[in-house]
C-alpha cells in the first residue's frame, strides 16, 4: 500500500541539500553575471569568491528564495576546484533552512571528498492532509550531518564510503493530525547509517557534461547499534549518459531505482522528478527514467526540453498499475557563464499530474 503525506521534512531538507551540493559542485569560479563587459565577466571568472541565488517554487511547498556564498580554491593544479560555502532559503510559509558544505577533489580527481551539515524548520499549511479532506498546519524540525568520501581505485573506477545522522520531528497544533502522523509513523527519528559506494564516472566534466557516463551503486545500512531509532536498509542505482549531437547540443539521459528493506514509512522512496516535491508521495520502492534534449541555440545561450515518468511499488502496489505511475514534461533555458569550466545557469519549468508542477533556477543542468 503506498503512503502519501504532503512534505516530511527529511525529504524536503534532503532535496534542499542535494540542490546545495549540486549547486556548489557547478558554480565553481561564478561569482556574478555581467552581461554588459567582457572585461568584468573575465574578472569575476578569476575571484576565489562566489555568490549565487537558490530559487524554487511549487503548490505543495510554496515559493523559496535565498542565496549561497562561497569560497573556490584548488588542492592541486590537476584537480576540480574545491569549495567550501554556506547557503540558506527562506520560504512563503515562513520556512527557513540552511546549511555549510565542503566539496573537495585532490590528487588529480583521485580523491573526493563531500560534507555537509544542516538544518532548519518548515512550516506546511495544507488544504487536503493526506488526501483526508482536511486542512491541516505542520511543523517539521531537522538537523542533519552527511558525508562521502571517494578514491579511483582503477581508470574510471571509484570506491567509497559514506555516512549520515538525521534527526527530525514532525508535529501539529491539532490533536487528530498528530494521531494520524503517529498511525502513519511520520512523527520523525534519529537516524544514523553508513554505506558503500562503487562508481564508473567517464564525464568530462564534473559541473556540465558534454560526453561520457556515470553509473553508481550504492547502499544506506540505518543501524539502532549505530545510535538511532530505527534499522533497515537502503539501495540505489544509478545511471547518467551525456550524448553530443550536432553543435553543442547534448541528448541527456539519467536511470535511476531506490529500494527498500524493513523500512517504516519515514524511510520510503519518493518521486525525485521536476515538478513534484519530495515526499509527497511514498512507496518502498521507486524506479524512474528521465530524457533531456540540451539544444544549443548560439553563442553562451541555449534551450532545454525534458520528459520523464517515475513508479512508486512496493506492499501490492506494480508499475503496470497506471495510479503509481508520474509523468513529467517541461522547458526551460540555459546560460553558460564560464565556457572553460562548463558552468551554467537553468532555468526550468515542469508538470506533472494531479496539478503537481513547478519552476526552478539553479547553476548546472538537474542531472
Amino acid at each position: 500500500m503506498r503512503h502519501e503525506r504532503l512534505s516530511k521534512l527529511e525529504d524536503y531538507m534532503y532535496f534542499k541539500c542535494c540542490i546545495l551540493i549540486l549547486v556548489v559542485g557547478i558554480s565553481m569560479g561564478a561569482r556574478a553575471v555581467d552581461t554588459h563587459q567582457n572585461s568584468q565577466q573575465a574578472e569575476d571568472e578569476k575571484s576565489p569568491w562566489l555568490a549565487v541565488p537558490l530559487v524554487s517554487s511549487d503548490p505543495k511547498v510554496g515559493t523559496s528564495a535565498g542565496g549561497m556564498a562561497g569560497y573556490l580554491f584548488k588542492l592541486d593544479q590537476d584537480s576540480t576546484s574545491s569549495m567550501v560555502a554556506v547557503g540558506g532559503t527562506y520560504s512563503t510559509t515562513d520556512s527557513l533552512l540552511g546549511g555549510v558544505v565542503l566539496r573537495t577533489f585532490w590528487d588529480q580527481d583521485r580523491k573526493r571528498l563531500i560534507v555537509f551539515g544542516g538544518g532548519g524548520e518548515i512550516n506546511n499549511d495544507y488544504e487536503d492532509f493526506l488526501g483526508s479532506g482536511m486542512p491541516a498546519q505542520t511543523t517539521d524540525q531537522l538537523k542533519a550531518l552527511q558525508a562521502r568520501y571517494l578514491q579511483q581505485v582503477r581508470d574510471n573506477w571509484y570506491a567509497g564510503v559514506k555516512g549520515t545522522y538525521t534527526n527530525y520531528l514532525i508535529f501539529s497544533e491539532d490533536g487528530s493530525i498528530n494521531d494520524m502522523l503517529d498511525s502513519l509513523g511520520l512523527t520523525g527519528f534519529d537516524s544514523v547509517a553508513v554505506g558503500l559506494i562503487a562508481m564508473y564516472d567517464s564525464r568530462d566534466n564534473q559541473n556540465a557534461p558534454d560526453s561520457g557516463t556515470l553509473f553508481s551503486l550504492e547502499n544506506f545500512a540505518y543501524r539502532e547499534a549505530l545510535g538511532g531509532e530505527e534499522s533497515f536498509d537502503v539501495y540505489t542505482l544509478k545511471l547518467k549518459q551525456y550524448l553530443p549531437h550536432g553543435d553543442g547540443n547534448v541528448l541527456a539521459y539519467q536511470l535511476s531505482g531506490r529500494w527498500t528493506s524493513d523500512a517504516s514509512p519515514g524511510g520510503y522512496s519518493s518521486v525525485a522528478l521536476r515538478g513534484y516535491t519530495r515526499g509527497q508521495y511514498l512507496a518502498p520502492h521507486s524506479t524512474q527514467i528521465e530524457f533531456e534534449e540540451r539544444v544549443h541555440i548560439g553563442g553562451r545561450f541555449g534551450v532545454n526540453f525534458f520528459a520523464g515518468v517515475a513508479c512508486l511499488y512496493g506492499d501490492g502496489s506494480k508499475c503496470t498499475d497506471t495510479e503509481n505511475l508520474y509523468p513529467s514534461v517541461g522547458a526551460g533555458g540555459q546560460i553558460t557563464l564560464k565556457e572553460e569550466e562548463h558552468i551554467v545557469m537553468t532555468f526550468d519549468f515542469a508538470f506533472g499530474k494531479s496539478g503537481n508542477n513547478g519552476f526552478y533556477m539553479r547553476f548546472g543542468q538537474s542531472f
